[in-house]
C-alpha cells in the first residue's frame, strides 16, 4: 500500500450522529469519491441518518440503497430513464432537456456565485414543462462568512411559495437555525458532516526508498539540482492519487511535524522529496503525513480502526 486513510470509526460516527441529531432537515451529501471514504460505503451510513441522500450527478445514482430517495445536485441535459430521482434545474435549457420526463425537480435560484440558477420564474417554467417542483435551492459560494451566505438566501424568500422546501448549503448549523420561520428548509451537508472531526481521519503515504545525495547532484525526471547534502526520500504517492503541490507550491508531506520538501513536483506514482543532512528523515517503510483534501485524493487503502 502507498496512500492510506485511517478512520477512527467510533470518533467519526459520534460526530456524524451528533450533527444528524442537531440539524433538522439534514440531507447527507454523498458525491464524488465519497469524501475519500467511498461513495457506496458512505451511502450506507447516510441512509441511517436520512431517507433523502444527495449525489453529485446522474452518473452517481447507481449503488445507492434501494430505500433511499436520491437527489441529484448537478443539472443534467439528459433525462434518466427512471423518474425516481429528484433532479435539479437551473436554467430554461435544463428544463427543456427534461420536457416530457415528468419527474420531480428542485429549481435552483441564482446566488452570488453565479454558477447555476435563475429567477423565481423558473419555478413556473418547470411546472409548464410537466415537472413536479418540490423545492428551490440556493447555493452560496464558499467565499465570505455565514452572514453573507445567509443574506444570499434570505433575499429570495419573499418570492418563494412557502409550500416549497428551501434547500440551502454552506451554512453552519447555528446560522441555519436562524433562518426566518416563514419557510421550511433542508440543509445539504457534506464536508462538515463527514470531515467535521479532523482528528478522526489520518491520511498518510508510504516511503518506498531513500538514497544519500550531495549538494549539486542532480536527480529526478527533470534532473533537478540537489540543494545540499542530505537524503532523497521516494514517497509512494503522486498524481495518480491526486497528489500535487499545495496551492502555494509547497510540499503536502510532513514527517515528525516538519514539512518534507519536494525535489520536483509529484510524478504519477512517486513523489521525490529531499531532507537535508541533520533533519528528521524517514526510512524505507515509514509512513509520512499527507496534507491533501480527501475529496481530491484516491487512496490505496481505507482502514477503519
Amino acid at each position: 500500500m502507498t496512500v492510506r486513510l485511517t478512520v477512527d470509526r467510533t470518533r467519526w460516527w459520534n460526530h456524524v450522529t451528533y450533527v444528524a441529531d442537531t440539524v433538522d432537515g439534514l440531507v447527507p451529501v454523498v458525491k464524488g469519491n465519497g469524501y475519500g471514504l467511498g461513495r457506496n460505503e458512505l451511502a450506507l451510513a447516510a441512509i441511517r441518518l436520512s431517507p433523502i441522500i444527495a449525489v453529485g450527478t446522474v452518473h452517481e445514482l447507481a449503488g445507492l440503497p434501494e430505500e433511499a430517495t436520491p437527489v441529484v445536485l448537478t443539472p443534467t441535459l439528459t433525462a434518466p430513464e427512471s423518474t425516481e430521482p429528484v433532479l435539479t434545474v437551473g436554467s430554461t435549457a435544463h428544463i427543456a432537456a427534461l420536457h416530457g420526463w415528468g419527474g420531480r425537480v428542485i429549481v435552483k435560484l441564482t446566488s452570488s456565485m453565479r454558477r447555476y440558477g435563475g429567477g423565481i420564474e423558473l419555478v413556473a417554467a418547470a411546472q409548464r414543462a410537466g415537472l413536479r417542483t418540490v423545492g428551490v435551492s440556493i447555493h452560496p459560494p464558499l467565499a465570505g462568512g455565514d452572514d453573507d451566505h445567509r443574506l444570499d438566501i434570505v433575499r429570495h424568500l419573499p418570492d418563494i411559495d412557502p409550500s416549497l422546501d428551501v434547500w440551502v448549503s454552506h451554512l453552519s448549523p447555528t446560522t441555519y437555525e436562524s433562518l426566518p420561520a416563514t419557510h421550511h428548509y433542508k440543509l445539504r451537508l457534506g464536508t462538515y458532516l463527514w470531515h467535521g472531526d479532523r482528528e478522526a481521519l489520518k491520511l498518510e503515504a508510504e516511503v518506498l526508498d531513500t538514497r544519500q545525495v550531495g549538494a549539486g547532484d542532480r536527480a529526478g525526471y527533470r534532473l533537478s539540482p540537489v540543494p545540499a547534502d542530505g537524503t532523497l526520500v521516494m514517497i509512494g504517492a503522486g498524481t495518480a492519487n491526486g497528489i500535487t503541490t499545495l496551492a502555494d507550491g509547497r510540499s503536502p508531506f510532513h514527517f515528525r511535524h516538519q514539512r518534507v520538501d519536494l525535489l520536483e513536483p509529484p510524478h504519477m506514482h512517486t513523489s521525490m522529496t529531499f531532507v537535508p543532512a541533520g533533519g528528521p528523515c524517514p526510512t524505507t517503510g515509514d509512513w509520512v503525513d499527507l496534507q491533501r483534501p480527501l475529496t481530491a485524493t484516491t487512496t490505496d487503502e481505507l482502514r477503519w480502526i
